[in-house]
């Protein structure tokens, strides 16, 4: 895929959502970094309706580390693998009080030395609450970057490390939100709903749905 239908692809996805941002609700950096180790294998709503319950009551790493690991359980127990979750929250919550001031670090070093943190969840939250141009690839990112052309890849690095380098830089920040955004609502894994995407006359797929 070249330069200039990745520019087209890319403007499309920007007009037809200018301002996109992840479905998890937050309202701090803090509040980003919990939810975002809480969706690892879980989906966006699943983990909104569990810190809508928990962020009323609890929203700081001192509010958090007060429930302890149980306490936390009571309020993320609907979410998959919820024990090993409480755990690194907790922990994640000690190691911001001690280390950082108690304030999310906006460095990949720091946050990936974070329980639970790898580096997915890192460059979410330096795209999301940082503004910086990172690339987190999910199954939905990856998926479509392979499924489309934009640039393919045989893991996730690989094209993290592809998108950033061939993303124009205008689209770059925002890249990460209109992929997974389209890989969850129009290219899905399944059955790719291509008679209704905006860009299917720019893909590249060889097998399109009607």
């Amino acid at each position: 895929m070249n330069k200039e239908k990745r520019t087209q692809i890319f403007s499309r996805l920007r007009d037809a959502d200018p301002n996109p941002t992840t479905e998890l609700n937050y309202t701090s950096p803090f509040e980003l970094l919990v939810a975002v180790i809480l969706s690892a294998q879980a989906t966006d709503v699943g983990v909104n309706k569990a810190t809508d319950k928990l962020y009323p009551a609890a929203n700081t790493p001192e509010a958090i580390l007060a429930l302890g690991v149980d306490g936390l359980k009571d309020y993320i127990k609907t979410i998959g693998l919820f024990n090993a979750k409480a755990e690194n929250v907790i922990k994640t919550c000690r190691i911001l009080i001690e280390k950082h001031n108690s304030i999310v670090p906006d460095n990949r070093e720091d946050l990936e030395a974070l329980p639970g943190v790898g580096r997915k969840t890192a460059n979410v939250v330096l795209n999301t609450a940082f503004k910086q141009p990172t690339m987190a690839v999910d199954t939905h990112i990856f998926r479509v970057s392979n499924r489309t052309g934009i640039a393919p890849g045989k893991d996730v690095l690989e094209v993290e490390k592809r998108l950033v380098r061939l993303i124009p830089k205008e689209f770059l920040m925002d890249a990460h939100h209109w992929l997974i955004l389209h890989g969850r609502y129009v290219c899905k894994a399944r059955k790719p709903q291509c008679g209704s995407c905006i860009i299917e006359d720019l893909c590249e797929y060889k097998q399109k749905t009607s």
